[in-house]
């Protein structure tokens, strides 16, 4: 019976034996780990902290300049005219303006005049009279920026469609800045007294010359330099939407914006 009992443990001991070697082992592997992974490099990473020299820039400074014109969130000003082209009314409403937030150069306005081309004459065409080349496949009339609605139309209006869209038409604040909507504005007044003008309005001594007579020199066709009316082929294909606004309902070219006043309701019916 003893021998037994001594054979049983003898034969139990190497199996802890094994255990316990397998265990410190696997404590030793990842004692291991551990210390391979505490570099003291990741404590010397190269990080700027605020407020302390770095030797990585040539002057030494780890804050680095802003970048001209940075304006930090909240200090815009963005209730500016330039940013939204009204003012405060003395009736406690926003109003349009008749007016620039800054100078108008030639330089701006030839900046506009890119920016219109680019943006505008697809719908607005490159006289602005509404007849842009995807009116012409299907598309609801633009807005002709030479009837005299918009003629009446403060400057700044011109501004806040571009900025916040009208009827159709969406707003163009991704694709063009502030300056830039007010330098396309400008243009479009620019525009609109080229198309109005008379040989009373040129300047004395300056030559002036018929637009057919320039296509012909150039070999342009001279229908080119004719009036632009609305082809046959264009079309309507939905029905007028009335949150869309004025613009998506008119005719093409209206002369007058027009106007119904609904007939006004008897007491008798209005009671009902």
């Amino acid at each position: 019976m003893q021998n037994r009992e001594q054979t049983n443990k003898r034969t139990r001991e190497p199996g802890k034996r094994s255990l316990t070697a397998r265990a410190a082992a696997l404590s030793a592997c990842a004692v291991l780990l551990l210390a391979a992974g505490c570099r003291q490099d990741m404590q010397n990473e190269p990080k700027m902290i605020p407020q302390r020299g770095t030797s990585f820039f040539a002057d030494h400074r780890s804050a680095r300049p802003q970048v001209a014109g940075t304006v930090a969130r909240g200090q815009g000003d963005e209730d500016s005219y330039f940013y939204t082209g009204v003012v405060q009314g003395p009736n406690g409403y926003k109003e349009e303006q008749n007016l620039m937030p800054f100078p108008v150069t030639m330089e701006v306005l030839r900046r506009g005049q890119e920016r219109f081309n680019i943006y505008c004459t697809p719908c607005h065409s490159r006289v602005g009279n509404g007849l842009g080349e995807i009116v012409m496949r299907g598309y609801k009339p633009a807005a002709n920026l030479h009837d005299q609605v918009r003629l009446s139309q403060p400057l700044s209006h011109y501004f806040y469609v571009m900025t916040h869209g009208y009827g159709a038409m969406p707003d163009y604040s991704a694709q063009l800045t502030p300056a830039d909507r007010w330098a396309v504005a400008a243009y479009i007044r620019a525009l609109q007294l080229s198309q109005a003008a008379t040989t009373q309005d040129v300047p004395a001594g300056t030559q002036v010359r018929d637009l057919k007579e320039i296509a012909r020199e150039q070999g342009l066709p001279e229908s080119d330099a004719g009036p632009w009316t609305l082809p046959a082929t264009y079309v309507q294909p939905y029905n007028p939407v009335t949150s869309e606004g004025t613009p998506a309902m008119a005719p093409a070219n209206p002369a007058d914006p027009k106007i119904s006043i609904p007939a006004t309701k008897t007491p008798a019916a209005a009671a009902k």
